[in-house]
């Protein structure tokens, strides 16, 4: 027998990670050339390829000694559309994996061989799709080997009911069944309960959830077990129905088995019970990292054109708090349609750039540092999809057609990459580490910043395909974001990830640029925080935009970015930058 599937769970297969690019770098595209002033205008022609001459590389990180061997098995069955979803899952949970220098083997659960558990220190199923078949020999495993093991949501019915197995007499809890939503949502009840609120060390981490009249946009599929040997088997963490006041286990460990009633990979956020599975992990693995809880803070979309009066005054601020701090900065300026310059394209180099040097000088006299972000900020001569004008747009992605660029490859990626950083090093400056533009890249340019920048400091999108089809019948690719709360060591492309876990301040100003008209307050980011020091070694890193600062929007963002500066600080953090983390 196996347990019917709860109500809308076949509407909810879908349930991907937050979509990077409009959950992490938060793009307002505003024209500020007016409010800065005069700059330079070079003759119309189109962005300047790559000069073929070598550029400095950063030196890739020293080797360190392997930790714990992991098995990530996840669910593939053959002929679906949803074959790859696992995948997309399995590969986040390696790169978290990546944070204790684990190595990882990523298996469809179907390929599974006889004893192959006891050749890892650890295996994860991830039991992404209802009632796919488990091989035998591995639920059998399951109940005989002295190694980890982790269970994910769907399928453990497949042993707890076989009697062969002893379920819940080797391990002292039973599988109850799965429960989802309680109703279909309504006009009358639009926001139906389900078991969406995880308690973790005092704090109630929601479950997302929405519902738009038609459709509904939630994960609320959760395995229900019951504890009956509690000599064998304690609940860790609870999870309760706010709706009926029911409360069941979330997490449940008997030995060296786990089970963790849902997939936390699925619609993740900055308060999300993906961070409690991300502290856990040390305790899965048996690495117990010390409580250690550092901050960084970067200023964003730094170019040409940027102020320096708002630069000037974010940097006294910082360095009169002894905060060290990094700066986004954009080697080559690009506006290939003139958008902000009358419709005449203007194109600034770095060495042409006053503000920009001006603002990077003085900074770097107080404490901050560079971060390459991006070459141009933006691609080619087209509106991608906003502006086409640096710190817009989408640089190695094209987001218009949801697709890698046309000239995708880790050849092309490096070339860029090479001339952001000869355009650096010209001008006497050389960055700590690389953050993509709007944090989404192809597969391939990933791979090749692996291959030049010791260090990332983003957020990632991961593909399960390097040339992805979002639309294909049976087989299709699925992209995730994912947001780190921790240094990833090496991720799925071999990128050592410095976290930015927070997001950035946002205000609507709609009535000046519509599209930007989305508001996030410092008491979100400092509440973010707050959330990530549940997480023993999380880091409280965030960003902020020295537009802001501009009077003409009309907007406190100076005083909104000191109260983010001290809220983080009065939580016991202690203000790091990506040059002084090995």
């Amino acid at each position: 027998m196996k347990p019917v599937k709860p109500l809308l769970a076949a509407l909810l297969t879908l349930c991907l990670a937050m979509p990077a690019a409009a959950q992490t770098e938060q793009r307002t595209a505003l024209s500020l050339s007016s409010l800065i002033g005069a700059v330079l205008k070079l003759p119309a022609q189109l962005i300047p390829k790559p000069k073929p001459k070598p550029a400095p590389t950063v030196p890739p990180p020293v080797a360190t000694q392997p930790g714990p061997r992991t098995l990530v098995l996840y669910d593939a069955p053959p002929g679906q559309t949803f074959t790859k979803l696992g995948m997309a899952y399995a590969i986040m949970l390696r790169n978290l994996l990546g944070h204790f220098d684990s190595t990882v083997d990523l298996v469809p659960v179907q390929n599974y061989a006889a004893g192959q558990v006891n050749n890892y220190d650890a295996t994860f199923y991830l039991g992404a799709y209802y009632d796919n078949s488990v091989p035998p020999s591995f639920m059998a495993d399951v109940t005989t080997t002295a190694k980890t093991v982790v269970w994910f949501k769907y399928n453990l019915w497949q042993m707890a009911w076989d009697p062969a197995y002893n379920f819940q007499g080797r391990f002292g809890f039973g599988f109850n069944g799965l429960r989802g939503l309680n109703a279909l949502p309504s006009a009358a009840n639009p926001n139906p309960g389900f078991f969406d609120t995880i308690t973790y060390k005092s704090l109630p981490f929601v479950k997302y959830y929405t519902y738009d009249g038609s459709a509904v946009a939630a994960d609320p599929d959760v395995g229900i077990v019951g504890i009956t040997d509690a000599a064998k088997a304690t609940t860790l963490v609870p999870m309760s129905n706010p709706q009926t006041g029911e409360s069941a286990p979330y997490v449940v460990r008997s030995g060296n088995f786990w089970y963790v009633a849902d997939l936390p990979f699925s619609y993740i956020g900055p308060r999300d019970r993906y961070l409690v599975l991300t502290d856990l992990l040390h305790d899965m693995l048996g690495v117990n990292h010390a409580e250690s809880h550092q901050a960084m803070v970067r200023l964003e979309d730094v170019g040409a054109l940027v102020s320096v009066s708002a630069m000037q005054t974010l940097t006294n601020y910082l360095y009169q708090r002894q905060i060290p701090f990094s700066i986004a900065t954009i080697p080559y300026y690009a506006d290939p349609l003139g958008v902000y310059n009358g419709n005449v394209a203007q194109f600034i180099p770095m060495s042409q750039a006053t503000n920009l040097k001006t603002s990077l000088n003085y900074a770097l006299a107080r404490g901050g540092e560079v971060v390459m972000h991006g070459y141009t900020h933006q691609y080619s001569n087209m509106r991608n999809k906003y502006t086409g004008v640096s710190g817009d747009d989408y640089e190695f992605w094209n987001i218009v057609a949801n697709t890698p660029v046309a000239e995708d490859s880790m050849a092309w990626a490096q070339g860029r990459y090479n001339a952001g950083l000869l355009e650096l090093s010209s001008n006497g400056y050389t960055p700590t580490a690389w953050e993509t533009p709007h944090y989404q890249g192809s597969a391939l340019a990933s791979k090749a910043a692996a291959q030049t920048f010791a260090k990332t400091y983003q957020r990632v999108v991961y593909y399960t395909a390097d040339n992805p089809n979002f639309n294909a019948a049976v087989g299709k690719d699925f992209a995730v974001g994912q947001i780190f709360p921790y240094p990833i060591k090496k991720d799925y492309y071999g990128q050592r990830v410095l976290p930015e876990s927070l997001g950035n301040i946002e205000y609507d100003i709609s009535a000046i640029d519509p599209t930007s008209n989305y508001n996030y307050t410092w008491q979100d980011i400092v509440t973010n925080a707050q959330y990530v020091k549940t997480v023993r070694d999380g880091f409280a890193s965030f960003f902020f935009h020295p537009f802001w600062l501009e009077p003409q929007l009309g907007v406190p963002g100076y005083a909104d970015f000191q109260s983010t500066i001290q809220g983080i600080t009065n939580l016991g953090f202690t203000w790091t930058v990506p040059s002084k983390l090995n």
